[in-house]
């Protein structure tokens, strides 16, 4: 009975984050939780039991994300490319992944600057990613030094925010972040 109380509860879990992943995708991280519930086949009692806050939600779906971009650093450091090239290459898949969910730039941005805050530790290691990757780069002198991981990253994800907004070309992303990319770069 016990066992099939956890499946029970493991098959909740599964549905109410497919279908948190499909209401944030279509109305952003702010779409109603009850939808959420609904659109899972349980009730909002449900979700609550597992997901106490949208907060807790959010870093269940961004978890898997922010592992492959911690991955994804690695992979860059131990490559052959330039440090420069790294470093773009991982806040392109960084501002990708932000652009998700309409409403999680905002949703990042606050989580970094709040230790509290549930996405916070996955924050800080995606940061924490992003800064060797950044060192790297400093040091291979490519790119500017004074410039923080947490400025790179509040760059990648305003970006990632900017190409959002309506009447954004479906090319911008890549346009800014080029354009960001040559604005970190020692002047040669």
């Amino acid at each position: 009975m016990v066992q099939a109380a956890r499946a029970d509860a493991q098959r909740n879990r599964e549905l109410l984050l497919g279908a948190a992943r499909d209401a944030f995708a279509a109305h952003g991280t702010d779409a109603s939780l009850r939808d959420v519930a609904r659109s899972a086949g349980v009730g909002i009692g449900t979700l609550y039991r597992h997901f106490p806050t949208r907060e807790a939600l959010l870093e269940a779906l961004l978890d898997s994300n922010f592992e492959e971009l911690r991955a994804g650093a690695e992979e860059l450091l131990g490559s052959p490319r330039e440090p420069q090239d790294a470093l773009h290459a991982w806040l392109t898949a960084l501002a990708a992944g932000a652009r998700t969910y309409v409403g999680l730039p905002e949703s990042i941005m606050a989580a970094l600057a709040d230790e509290n805050s549930k996405l916070h530790a996955s924050c800080a290691a995606m940061r924490a990613s992003c800064a060797r990757l950044l060192d790297r780069a400093q040091k291979a002198g490519t790119v500017r030094s004074g410039v923080t991981a947490s400025e790179v990253i509040a760059l990648a994800i305003g970006l990632a925010w900017a190409a959002q907004q309506p009447g954004a070309p479906p090319d911008s992303m890549a346009r800014l972040l080029s354009t960001a990319m040559h604005g970190l770069a020692v002047p040669g």
